[in-house]
């Protein structure tokens, strides 16, 4: 569920809008602007309770009268007459099932608001007579007899994967028993390899799929038995090149467990692999799309797709991409720019239950995050996901994995080796020089900038040191990171740019001095390519520390001279700093 918006989260978007912003731009999923209908109150009312039960349906969100959506800057505030509580009652009674909001008089310096909070909805609702809608993206669109079938049995908790099907469980397929044998003992887990050791029906009560009456729910009928509801459970398409012919095409019906076990097998022949070694005579074999990535992304179609539709998952591939989409919107509250932070929620608790039993999946919670940490610790963006109510597609683009990348996660404890987090702030950091936790935010699918500072925090500690703050930003409330100089010596040619560290700048003036005699400013800035505002910063620290001296009356510009100071006299070592400028520290240079 969504949390309604914070006073002071909506005043400060009022204020971007004040300062030049429109509404349009600040509305998002959650938020939406509306401005009083000239005609009457009353249609304004029945505007705003269609608003209202739109997002009810979706997780819920605010709604804010009082500002133009494409106006810019002060004459955004155009004002309102709603009274509070006459707003409240009135779309309590417009509404069905009715819906009792939170109605907020905001004072902003632009003009008076009124801001309307919406909870998230306990089933579908609607504005009588009319057609429900749900709120997608900044849009509210009409919702299908699927998706308000589907929306319905969600939030009445109905799962239908729990429900008996009526199905014998001696009438499971003997193939589809074995391979979940098969998978079972591999497990690591002693009570599942003592599972595929007992009875067909032992085996599949352990996994929760037989009901009271000794018949399979509709999971187990799925996985061992195949419903006829569903002739094709996955299709499964490969190009040569993304746009090419077809050259295989694949229709897989039959139970899901050995669907599933068919679909890897059809992928894993076709990924091309990189040999990468590791060090001490190791070799890694890695693939252009990484396995487990893959699996994650066809289970999680197959397991939290929409049963209530007879669609088919459709997993498209090529050497380098992978498309899977499942048949039904997310479940409410999960979204593609938060699929990644948001606790795990299925609409088939029962079934999803009984694949990660059988350790087709990740524990729960965990397997997007997974996807993630594979894409990026072998340098692949992370999955993208589309989403409206009818479907949700997850691409994997992939391609040769990054050698020196791959190389340097393979020494990292496996803590870190498999955070998402550290490898996504690692792979941007490979790419540009600088992040801060505003930035890292919308990448991370972080709630707010404080959890993604606590994660750079973290990257910057004593027990990681990954990252540090820059000298001149470390004191504010967010600073901005850099990678450190050994993560950069360690891997190489996958950092797309040079780290050039004060030690490094400095020791380079000073054997120009030395060389020259004298230098200046311009000679220094043209030398190390470095911007006047560096340049100075860079002079000034090495005048105070006695390794130049001035030479000149001057005392701004081009017209200061320097010459070698006393301590570049003697000789001494430049990256010896004091106690309050770190050694090797890196001049800001973006």
């Amino acid at each position: 569920m969504e949390k309604p918006m914070r006073r002071a989260e909506l005043l400060s978007v009022l204020d971007a809008i004040h300062a030049g912003g429109t509404a349009d731009v600040a509305e998002t999923q959650t938020l939406d602007f509306k401005t009083q209908k000239p005609r009457s109150v009353q249609d304004t009312l029945e505007d705003l309770a269609d608003a209202v039960a739109c997002f009810a349906n979706a997780g819920g969100g605010t709604v804010v009268v009082g500002v133009a959506d494409r106006v810019a800057g002060p004459d955004a505030f155009v004002g309102h007459t709603l009274d509070s509580d006459g707003t409240r009652k009135r779309i309590y009674e417009l509404t069905d099932p009715s819906i009792l909001v939170e109605v907020e008089a905001v004072t902003h310096q632009g003009g008076d608001v009124l801001a309307v909070h919406v909870p998230r909805g306990v089933t579908v609702h609607k504005v009588k007579s009319k057609m429900p809608t749900e709120r997608v993206g900044t849009s509210c669109m009409p919702m299908s007899t699927h998706r308000i079938a589907s929306l319905v049995a969600e939030r009445q908790g109905d799962d239908w994967s729990a429900h008996d099907s009526g199905v014998e469980v001696n009438a499971v397929d003997d193939v589809a028993v074995a391979v979940a044998r098969s998978r079972l003992e591999r497990s690591v887990d002693p009570r599942r390899r003592e599972r595929a050791r007992g009875a067909t029906v032992e085996m599949l009560r352990g996994l929760g799929v037989v009901t009271e009456r000794n018949t399979l729910t509709n999971a187990g009928a799925l996985l061992f038995r195949g419903l006829d509801q569903f002739p094709v459970l996955v299709a499964y398409v490969f190009r040569r090149t993304p746009t090419g012919a077809l050259a295989a095409n694949e229709q897989l019906s039959g139970p899901l467990v050995t669907v599933l076990q068919r679909v890897f097998d059809l992928v894993e022949v076709r990924i091309d692999r990189t040999s990468v070694s590791v060090g001490s005579g190791q070799q890694l074999q890695v693939g252009d799309l990484p396995d487990a990535a893959v699996r994650e992304a066809v289970v999680n179609a197959v397991m939290h797709r929409d049963y209530r539709r007879t669609d088919r998952v459709t997993v498209e591939h090529s050497p380098t991409r992978l498309a899977v989409t499942s048949p039904g919107g997310f479940v409410t509250g999960v979204r593609a720019d938060n699929v990644l932070t948001t606790s795990s929620r299925t609409r088939n608790g029962s079934l999803a239950q009984a694949i990660r039993g059988l350790d087709f999946a990740e524990t729960a919670g965990t397997g997007v995050d997974r996807m993630y940490a594979e894409m990026a610790r072998i340098g692949h963006q992370p999955p993208v996901y589309q989403a409206d109510p009818e479907s949700v597609t997850v691409t994997l683009r992939g391609g040769a994995p990054n050698a020196s990348l791959t190389r340097f996660v393979s020494t990292l404890p496996a803590d870190e080796a498999e955070d998402a987090d550290m490898l996504m702030v690692l792979l941007t950091l490979l790419t540009q020089r600088l992040v801060d936790a505003r930035e890292m935010t919308p990448r991370l699918q972080k709630p707010d900038v404080a959890e993604t500072q606590a994660v750079l925090d973290r990257l910057a500690s004593d027990e990681v040191r990954l990252i540090e703050p820059t000298r001149e930003t470390r004191r504010n409330t967010f600073p901005r990171y850099r990678l450190r100089e050994e993560p950069v010596a360690a891997l190489g040619s996958a950092v797309a740019y040079r780290r050039r560290t004060a030690d490094q700048l400095d020791r380079k003036v000073i054997a120009l001095v030395k060389e020259a005699g004298m230098i200046n400013s311009r000679m220094v800035r043209l030398m190390l390519d470095l911007d006047v505002q560096t340049t100075s910063r860079l002079l000034r620290d090495l005048v105070d520390r006695g390794f130049l001296v001035r030479t000149s009356k001057a005392t701004r510009g081009t017209s200061v001279t320097y010459g070698p100071g006393p301590k570049a006299v003697a000789g001494q070592d430049a990256s010896v700093r004091p106690a309050d400028r770190p050694q090797s520290e890196e001049l800001d240079l973006d």
